[in-house]
């Protein structure tokens, strides 16, 4: 499955019509970028009413509204100079990173997600997180191997040893019931 640019998606979706547009929005607020509408309507300076009514059909946007929400979706997804590490994985790990912002040897980075169900997803994730700009990737060891052969940042494992062993015990007394 090819992955088309978040920004293009909004844009095509807007040139077919209002419904898909608003389907492409809800996607891109709700499970890419994990966001409510009162952020998206802060960073785009459009009143939230406006962009609820946009979201259920009550609405068409105009072309400066939609200027603006494209403004914000990119500040969203690139956020310029900001170096930030992309974690690919799918949703339930996503859910359980609690921080979004680390503190690594005095440095502050930002760590952008990547949700994905396939191995093929990961793939095209890594290279959209190393186009977008990531100074480092984190994703699981089964595809750990192939991203470090297609990008030219580093590419660090997730090792989750202690859910492992929980895991295994979780499978012995599931398998002794």
């Amino acid at each position: 499955m090819t992955q088309i640019d978040p920004i293009d998606r909004i844009m095509r979706a807007a040139m077919i019509s209002d419904e898909e547009f608003i389907l492409t929005l809800n996607t891109l607020l709700k499970n890419d970028l994990r966001i409510s509408v009162r952020e998206l309507s802060e960073k785009c300076g459009i009143a939230q009413s406006s962009l609820y009514k946009i979201l259920h059909g009550k609405r068409s946007p105009n072309l400066s509204t939609l200027r603006a929400i494209v403004r914000a979706l990119r500040h969203f997804y690139h956020v310029g100079d900001e170096n930030f590490i992309g974690l690919i994985a799918a949703r339930p790990v996503l859910e359980s990173v609690e921080e979004r912002v680390a503190d690594i040897d005095g440095h502050r980075m930002r760590v952008r997600e990547y949700p994905v169900h396939t191995m093929e997803d990961a793939i095209v994730a890594a290279v959209r997180a190393e186009r977008e700009g990531a100074i480092a990737i984190v994703c699981a060891p089964i595809v750990s191997s192939i991203i470090e052969q297609l990008v030219h940042v580093p590419v660090a494992t997730i090792i989750p040893r202690e859910s492992v062993q929980r895991a295994i015990e979780l499978a012995a007394r599931k398998a002794w019931i």
